[in-house]
């Protein structure tokens, strides 16, 4: 990084820059992201999976982007934990949100965020896209689920918090998620654009009361979501572009002091209705801060120009650009960019954290009289997996499996992988080594979405002599698809250290103590702690 200016010194051009956080393709600083830094004075870049190889690389291609910049720049990546990450090479990958819900402990979720921060900040990325504040309470969500702590409104709001705080107190900024919440939609913002069609007096109970606790305990950013809220917005304007949720509701009658962040302008909820460049002028006129354009240069350049042209215009005031980029950059010395403070990373108790979170977050939901597994069967392991990359989960080849896990405790294991909609030879292949007699463990992946995974799981809990023991490693409500399965758990996420949890569990060496942070239909209802 050059020797930096002080805000006065900036240019409308340069403040104006401030208030966009751009992505590029590459590990290596392309000369696309150069020329907007260089020319625009952006305010931050976002990483994705196609930016990061592992820890070591990720901290050189930070300092060479920080190195090109006349400013500090926020560096900022989506490292929910879970199902959602950006990188696992070289850092402590946390559990998720619902995960964290399970296992119910403010102090623990509050010292994972604060050792994954630390992690963050050494190797250069100074923010965090998390936590979820969501309340998933609508088991049709195909974007939120296990990334939301659960579907008590006091307990999200509790556990955000303590993620807040640790992700401060580890040097970085959290920015929490989709204000005022994407919990109960059953669209995804990224392809279309949703809408909650709640009264305000719901609303205030349900998807504010999160948020209202994260800016009493002052937040440093929120993000915002591209869902419609009619009981705020009456003219069906996303929350993401409307002044009386932004400014009205989240600034004047909420209090909210810190940044607001847009989510990605360019998902479809956006992109394809008033258009990349428009939604920034009018994210920015609503009341939005910092304007997240996460992969094309032609728009983030046509962004960029557009908010120039607005001001020039009279259509935005100087006055609205200097409140946000002084915001902006208040937020970065707040939390140490513009010198070279870096808590030190703590690696070890990471992992033990990790590992202590993974064990108390498995939930027996029903069948625990059926188990431990019996070491004298062998076990048909059937693994599912995602193949196919979405915008939320970047999909990447996992050995560390449930059967890799079971065999390493000293199971004879025949695993069988198929995919989320298993194909009819998938299917056959299963049945196959399922009608020799073995035990069956099922590890699911989204089954109440894929009528094909669910029919597989209900052939095989009709057949089997021994009862289909079923592991949830996603959603917990695909048990909403075979709602008569004697065995049920749920791990919440496929993650190799929720893997090796979930395997001491059915081998009889870890006993289950979770809370079930949602209820799934009229079949298991949330429990409380204890």
């Amino acid at each position: 990084m050059k020797a930096s200016k002080s805000f006065e010194q900036l240019t409308l051009k340069e403040r104006i820059g401030q208030l966009f956080m751009c992505g590029f393709d590459g590990m290596e600083p392309s000369e696309d992201i150069v020329r907007l830094i260089e020319e625009y004075s952006l305010g931050g870049i976002v990483y994705f999976r196609r930016n990061v190889a592992n820890a070591r690389q990720v901290e050189r291609l930070s300092g060479q982007l920080q190195a090109v910049s006349a400013s500090p720049l926020f560096i900022a990546i989506d490292q929910e934990g879970g199902m959602v990450v950006r990188l696992e090479e070289g850092v402590t990958v946390m559990p998720g949100a619902m995960a964290q819900g399970a296992a119910d402990d403010e102090e623990l979720s509050c010292e994972a965020a604060r050792l994954s921060g630390a992690e963050l900040r050494a190797i250069g990325i100074n923010m965090n896209f998390a936590p979820c504040l969501d309340v998933n309470n609508n088991p049709a969500n195909p974007v939120i689920g296990v990334r939301s702590f659960g579907e008590d409104p006091a307990k999200v709001a509790q556990l955000g918090a303590a993620a807040i705080r640790g992700y401060r107190a580890g040097g970085v900024a959290a920015v929490a998620k989709h204000f005022p919440g994407h919990g109960d939609t059953s669209a995804d913002s990224h392809y279309e654009l949703p809408l909650v069609p709640h009264d305000r007096s719901r609303l205030e109970e349900v998807e504010l009361l999160p948020f209202r606790h994260a800016i009493e305990q002052q937040a440093d950013a929120l993000m915002t979501a591209h869902v419609v809220f009619p009981a705020f917005e009456p003219d069906n304007t996303p929350a993401t572009l409307s002044q009386r949720i932004l400014t009205g509701l989240l600034r004047s009658r909420l209090g909210f002091q810190g940044v607001i962040v847009t989510d990605c302008l360019e998902m479809k909820a956006i992109a394809e209705t008033i258009g990349v460049a428009r939604g920034a002028v009018e994210a920015i006129k609503a009341g939005a801060d910092l304007v997240l354009v996460s992969h094309r240069l032609h728009r983030q350049k046509a962004a960029l120009e557009a908010v120039m042209e607005a001001v020039l215009a009279g259509e935005l005031s100087e006055a609205r650009i200097d409140e946000a980029a002084r915001r902006i950059w208040e937020l970065k010395q707040a939390r140490g960019l513009f010198g070279n403070e870096r808590p030190a990373a703590e690696r070890a108790q990471a992992e033990a954290v990790r590992a202590e979170l993974c064990e108390r977050a498995i939930t027996i939901v029903r069948g625990e009289k059926h188990l431990p597994l019996d070491p004298r069967n062998k076990i048909v392991a059937v693994w599912t997996e995602p193949r196919e990359r979405t915008e939320v989960i970047e999909v990447i080849a996992q050995e560390w499996t449930l059967g890799a896990a079971l065999a390493k405790r000293g199971y004879t294991v025949e695993e069988i992988r198929i995919g989320t909609d298993p194909s009819a030879e998938e299917a056959a292949a299963v049945k196959a080594a399922a009608g020799t007699g073995s035990q069956v463990v099922f590890a699911s992946y989204d089954a109440a979405f894929s009528a094909s995974q669910a029919a597989l799981i209900r052939e095989l809990n009709a057949d089997q002599k021994l009862p289909l023991i079923w592991a949830a490693t996603r959603t917990p409500y695909d048990l909403l698809s075979v709602p008569d399965a004697p065995v049920y758990l749920c791990a919440y996420e496929n993650k190799p250290a929720m893997m090796t949890a979930l395997a001491a569990l059915l081998s009889g060496k870890l006993r289950a103590q979770a809370r079930q942070p949602i209820t799934i239909g009229p079949h298991a209802r949330a429990s409380a702690k204890g």
